[in-house]
């Protein structure tokens, strides 16, 4: 038997031996894999744990970002409605002449109508009118209700929205191809349209008012010479226009028109004088007899206009309310249509008195999240509405009603017929009972 030569007996012991070192080095590579990945398993634990809540923190923060703040949070036994649908701040508001409906503009680029008698409802609806790439400031109805303008706060000009009712009820909005041309060199303090349809009025914070027009033309220029306008306003009856600022007087003008219609000027009408600071705020009652105005003097004063002022005759002072918080506050006001009730505002809160005698009746603190941009009566007077942050709050009228009932009784017993007698007896009766259903029937 033949033994196998020396050299093939090595080379395969080497590649054996080579074999063998191989697989004991892939063993202890996977090993200690097997230990590393056992010890960097919690850190990567940690480290996914770590990335996830901080993913969960930068979504809460998101979604913190985008809700929207609180809405202000105020109850009251008057408290008729608040009308909730705006995501911006209300800077003022306006109802119809036919008080159908009511209007309200904010910082959201949305102009919002309203249906009165939705107002006791639990659900208030209302229809929206974008204003593009600005927002309106001021706003103010149509005498037909079928259209209403804004004051632009980017554009620094007036912006015609007209009305097209749909089968459904409801209305389109379309904003005319031009807008008003710039025309104020200073802040606007308000707009208004006469209820006959003739002109328009804007007043600056400087001294100035403008007449326009509703072909976007101005008529006429009028300097005040108060130094500066906090407030202006047409009269309802629409002839007149009146101002004030920071003299102690309300200047009234007449804006005169011919028989057939075309604009001839602006008269120096009449005064109220009797302040001894400036005048914050004034309004004329439905018919124009009365005014009321409010001072930084601390007093509410009530006038009856209802004077020949082409002959010199001047206003008479019927009666002087005091008022502190407007000595330290810029004050609102809005009277009642029939001149019964004075609503004051400062701050965020509303105080109502009755001018026949000049108490205080009701004060309602704390209304809006932010101070009271605007204030007014509904058409009937039945309500008072305020608004100041995203809200608008409706009050119900009852020193109006507690006023009727006191003015009823007053002529039931001068009344000399039973026709009569019987009328005022059924006014009287529904006071009372709407006072009683309120809670507010003094006894």
């Amino acid at each position: 038997m033949e033994l196998p030569q020396m050299p093939e007996l090595v080379g395969l012991s080497l590649l054996v031996g080579l074999l063998a070192l191989v697989a004991t080095v892939a063993v202890a590579r996977g090993w200690l894999r097997a230990e590393e990945d056992k010890a960097s398993q919690p850190v990567r634990q940690e480290a996914n744990e770590s990335k996830k809540s901080g993913s969960k923190k930068q979504k809460h923060n998101h979604r913190v970002r985008k809700e929207k703040p609180q809405q202000h949070s105020f109850t009251h036994r008057l408290l008729a409605a608040a009308l909730k649908s705006h995501s911006g701040n209300i800077s003022c508001m306006d109802f119809s002449s036919n008080g159908k409906y009511l209007v309200t503009c904010a910082d959201d680029r949305t102009v919002r109508i309203w249906s009165t008698k939705d107002f006791l409802q639990r659900e208030h609806r209302s229809m929206r009118a974008n204003v593009e790439l600005d927002h309106a400031t001021l706003v103010r109805f149509s005498p037909d209700c079928r259209a209403f303008i804004v004051w632009l706060a980017n554009g620094d000009t007036l912006r015609v929205f007209k009305m097209a009712k749909r089968e459904d009820g409801g209305f389109t909005f379309t904003a005319t191809p031009e807008d008003f041309p710039k025309k104020h060199k200073a802040p606007i303090v308000n707009i208004g349209i006469a209820d006959t349809g003739k002109f328009i009025m804007t007043a600056s914070s400087d001294t100035t008012i403008l007449i326009w027009n509703l072909k976007r033309q101005v008529l006429a220029t009028i300097n005040t010479n108060q130094m500066n306008n906090t407030y202006a306003v047409i009269s309802p009856c629409s002839r007149f226009v009146g101002s004030c600022g920071f003299t102690p007087d309300v200047k009234v003008w007449e804006v005169c028109f011919g028989k057939k219609g075309e604009f001839q000027e602006v008269l120096r009408a009449f005064e109220l004088k009797g302040h001894s600071a400036s005048v914050h705020a004034f309004a004329f009652s439905n018919d124009s007899r009365r005014m009321a105005s409010v001072s930084k003097d601390g007093t509410w004063k009530l006038w009856d206009t209802d004077v020949e002022y082409k002959k010199q005759q001047d206003p008479y002072l019927l009666r002087t309310g005091h008022f502190e918080e407007a000595s330290t506050m810029p004050c609102r006001l809005a009277l009642s249509p029939d001149t019964h009730v004075l609503a004051l505002a400062t701050g965020t809160s509303i105080h109502l008195f009755n001018t026949r005698r000049g108490e205080k009746e009701e004060c309602f603190e704390s209304v809006h999240g932010e101070c009271i941009t605007d204030l007014t009566f509904d058409i009937t007077g039945r309500f008072l509405a305020s608004c100041g942050d995203r809200a608008v709050r409706l009050f119900h009228n009852t020193p109006g009603h507690r006023a009727v009932v006191e003015e009823m009784q007053g002529l039931l017993k001068r009344a000399s017929s039973e026709s009569t007698r019987q009328r005022l007896q059924q006014q009287l009766v529904q006071a009372q009972e709407v006072l009683k259903s309120l809670g507010a029937l003094k006894k």
